[in-house]
């Protein structure tokens, strides 16, 4: 694992939650911080006096006791945590850091913080505590394992290590704030069989209210002792008693309050205190080590649209969270996390073990795990029913850019491969409530469900890039019936591009070629051919073309292909410039804008306001003959998604050549920028336009052309490594990471329009990249083709119903299936040089090898004799010669 320490802990923040049901975050130093639990984002807030802290007795005495945090490295002026119950602590700038943080509490001197996402860890020392501690931090992560992936709770596990030469007792304390409505809070402890847990819930909201909720924390430990409430007090009492309270040997004496306390408890709630705390107590002889668990577990399940309320009918105001089907309450998630802790624990580390044996660099795998966090924060949802939701990101106190935003979520690949699932019912959704008759599809979908349709123009990438995901959504499944079912949408879809009620004009004449007014991921329009829209159009055609066929609608499948081959051929003969590819449009025509000029811009009355620069006399955020980051992201998608050249492949080579040599700059300190500064000074980044010396660029050119885009940067790289560019791919991605290093940035939030980014999640398409993954659940056909040199490989594999580990050697190669079972006809293993392979299967627990029959055809294909199952943990060998 990668280890920060010291400064390089300032910012971390590492999620632990589910999918869909917020999260809280493990800061460097051990606090927990972002209390995002209440289906919303509250960046920078703590709970404060929640902590886990540690004691160490020796024969009745105790020897030790700190909280299980390393030193407070912000600022010491105070001012800048916000304290759910209390705003900024209650004094904030010019009166010390907040409290609550614990910060004036002994704490350990040496701590280090290693994190591979699922998993963190923390390493505690300190000259005074006798022995060494480690905190294990995790969130159940399985891919295709959507249900134990979606529990709304922390796991901590906290490890001791007797390093003295006497017997020891341990205690681990965990202290939460109870932080529901003032003067109603309830703590109770509670054990059954081998749970023990307290409770904290209120009395006043009821179960249809927003606020309603309650929280668990338990723990399975063999020896247990509890203090249902601190002591209730003014000014700093309660913090005080508690620690004279630990520091008394033995276990913990409970404190209980009557229910009618209301006014004394209210009071007590005026310092921000109703704190519970539940102990683990184990004894250690010299030189033995012990673990004690712990699950904190939240539960509020009425979920309502906050952020843009407006035309919502009085019964569509709320939904329930998706984890409200699972459970009743916190008490029952807890339960069920800690009775299936051993499973949980080990699927997610079977699966985070084969995802870092991929023969990436460090820093590649770390982009993967790092940014497949952003599933567990509150930048997703899950509706009712299940279904996936997602904001482009977080702002500190709201969802930022609602709508499952196509043009954003085109880039998120970690999604559609390790919980295939809930991609598609992205696209269930977009299409049933998104889409108009016509065709058109908004790019924002609108919550709740049923509400009025996002009423703005369509987006050429979002929609284009619909279609694309609905055909690499069926070959990760192989679903026909849910092919069949998006059929009508999908040829809606395309043949919007030159239906006469496109006001945009995409493609009115049919060419094959967007030549309209075209909406884009970047905000505004573009006006006239590009190759990075132009792409997104091929790709799409291409595509449907395919869908078509799979569906038997011939006569559409041949219109699409012709489409798709005339725009292919233009794109290639009067796009590219001999070394890149651009965009073509006179800037200084006018006219243009008066042609495109139905609907409202986004900015602006009308197109000419919008986009007219009077100054100049050109038209305004335009690429023209620059380079863009995006400029060939159709063949990306194309390759990801095995539809094969959309573009000359020498030609996206070429163009790729170019990002590096024009937006990637290894240092800021000398470039311009007039828009979001997310690269600076000594840092490295992939520029989203660039102008090469010779090429003019327009007066007001292409918004955000000067930023840096964490998820376009992981798309220019990972394509560059499907292309061979892999010293160049690498170096873009050893990059982005050096930017987040826990000192100026979260290594585990990379932003860009808010936290937690949906769009860095193109970095999982570093995987299938670097291993030329292909997959056709409906064909029952997978491949791979790595693009590492070396006769030894591993890649992490994954589709709908299993996941793996893929392994080449000198002598042949072998898949594993490592969660659930895969049905194969063919593999595609094009470095098979012999003219003869033998394969075999190894059967998990059981001795030997099954033969298998098998023929080498063309190009690597691998035909099996009729349909090969192989279940979980078996392991297909194939080999020019075995003998395992």
């Amino acid at each position: 694992m990668k280890t920060y320490k010291g400064n390089k802990t300032k910012l971390i923040s590492f999620p632990l939650g589910g999918i869909g049901t917020g999260s809280i975050g493990l800061a460097g130093n051990g606090s927990l911080v972002d209390w995002e639990i209440f289906n919303r984002p509250f960046k920078g807030s703590v709970n404060g006096f929640t902590n886990i802290c540690v004691r160490a007795e020796e024969n009745g005495s105790v020897r030790d006791v700190r909280i299980l945090q390393g030193d407070y490295i912000d600022s010491a002026i105070g001012g800048e945590t916000v304290n759910i119950e209390r705003g900024n602590g209650g004094f904030g700038y010019g009166f010390g850091p907040y409290r609550g943080l614990m910060a004036g509490v002994p704490h350990f001197k040496d701590t280090e913080f290693a994190g591979e996402f699922p998993f963190a860890e923390m390493d505690f020392r300190d000259e005074y505590f006798p022995g060494h501690v480690k905190l294990r931090a995790f969130n159940p992560f399985i891919p295709q394992n959507d249900r134990d992936s979606s529990l709304p709770a922390a796991f901590f596990e906290i490890e001791f290590e007797n390093t003295t030469d006497k017997v020891l007792d341990y205690t681990a304390y965990f202290s939460v704030n109870n932080l529901l409505p003032f003067g109603t809070t309830r703590n109770r402890f509670r054990e059954e069989g081998k749970l023990k847990s307290v409770e904290m819930t209120s009395d006043t909201a009821k179960k249809d209210d927003l606020l309603f909720g309650n929280f668990c924390l338990a723990t399975d430990a063999g020896e247990v002792s509890c203090q249902e409430y601190w002591y209730r007090a003014q000014w700093f009492d309660s913090l005080q008693t508690f620690w004279d309270d630990i520091h008394r040997p033995g276990p913990l004496k409970n404190r209980h309050y009557s229910e009618d306390d209301r006014e004394r408890s209210a009071k007590a709630r005026l310092d921000g205190e109703d704190m519970a705390t539940l102990a683990a107590h184990l004894k250690l002889e010299g030189g033995q080590s012990g673990c004690v668990r712990f699950v904190f577990s939240w539960y509020f399940p009425n979920c309502c649209n906050y952020w843009n309320p407006s035309e919502v009918r009085e019964e569509q105001r709320q939904w329930k969270n998706y984890y409200a089907s699972m459970f009743e309450n916190a008490y029952e998630c807890s339960r069920y996390s800690l009775e299936n802790w051993e499973r949980l624990y080990g699927q997610t580390k079977l699966f985070k073990d084969a995802l870092y044996k991929t023969s990436l660099p460090d820093y590649c795998l770390e982009a993967v795990s790092a940014n497949m966090s952003i599933l567990k924060t509150a930048t997703c949802l899950r509706l009712e029913d299940g279904s996936f939701y997602g904001f482009e990101g977080c702002s500190p106190d709201s969802g930022c850019c609602e709508g499952s935003c196509s043009h954003v979520w085109n880039y998120a690949y970690a999604l559609p491969f390790l919980f295939p699932k809930l991609e598609r019912s992205m696209r269930d959704l977009e299409y049933k409530y998104s889409q108009r008759e016509d065709g058109s599809v908004s790019f924002r979908l609108m919550l709740p469900l049923g509400r009025s349709r996002y009423d703005f123009r369509a987006c050429v990438d979002g929609q284009m890039g619909g279609v694309i995901k609905v055909y690499r959504d069926f070959r990760l499944c192989g679903d026909i019936k849910w092919l069949e079912g998006k059929w009508e949408a999908v040829k809606k879809s395309l043949e919007f591009a030159w239906a006469p009620s496109n006001e945009d004009k995409w493609d009115a004449d049919m060419d094959g070629v967007m030549e309209g007014r075209q909406h884009h991921t970047l905000d505004m329009e573009m006006f006239g051919p590009s190759s990075w829209l132009n792409g997104f159009y091929q790709a799409a055609l291409k595509a449907g073309s395919r869908i078509a066929h799979i569906l038997g609608h011939e006569e559409e499948a041949l219109l699409y292909e012709e489409l798709f081959k005339k725009g292919m051929a233009w794109s290639d003969t009067h796009l590219f410039n001999g070394e890149y590819y651009q965009q073509q449009v006179d800037l200084k025509d006018k006219s243009i804008l008066e042609k495109y000029n139905e609907g409202k811009p986004l900015v602006g009355k009308d197109s000419v306001d919008a986009y007219w620069n009077q100054e100049s006399e050109e038209l305004k955020y335009q690429i023209a003959n620059g380079s863009s980051v995006d400029q060939v992201i159709g063949q990306w998608h194309a390759n990801l998604c095995g539809l094969g050249d959309v573009f000359d492949r020498r030609q996206v080579k070429q163009a790729l050549g170019a990002v590096y040599k024009y937006n990637f700059k290894k240092s800021a300190r000398n470039e311009f920028n007039a828009a979001r500064i997310y690269c600076m000074n000594d840092e490295g980044g992939v520029r989203v336009c660039a102008w090469p010396g010779d090429k003019r660029q327009p007066a007001i050119p292409m918004t955000y052309s000067n930023e840096v885009m964490c998820g376009m940067e992981y798309q220019a790289a990972s394509h560059m490594i499907q292309e061979g560019l892999l010293e160049e791919g690498f170096e873009i991605v050893r990059a982005v990471r050096e930017r987040f290093d826990g000192e100026k940035r979260n290594p585990w939030n990379e932003f860009e329009c808010g936290s937690n980014y949906a769009r860095s999640m193109a970095s999982f398409a570093l995987i299938p990249s670097i291993s030329g993954f292909t997959y056709d659940m409906h064909e029952k056909t997978i491949g791979f083709d790595p693009k590492q040199p070396g006769e030894e490989f591993t890649s992490f594999w994954s589709v709908d119903s299993a996941w793996g580990i893929f392994e080449k050697t000198a002598e042949g190669c072998s898949i594993q299936v490592l969660w659930g079972g895969l049905k194969l006809k063919k593999m595609i293993l094009p470095f098979l040089e012999k003219e003869s392979i033998s394969a075999g299967r190894y059967q998990d627990g059981r001795k030997g090898l099954e033969d298998i029959p098998v023929c080498l055809e063309a190009g690597g294909v691998c035909s099996f004799d009729g349909e090969l199952v192989l279940e979980e943990r078996d392991r297909l060998v194939i080999q020019n010669s075995y003998n395992i």
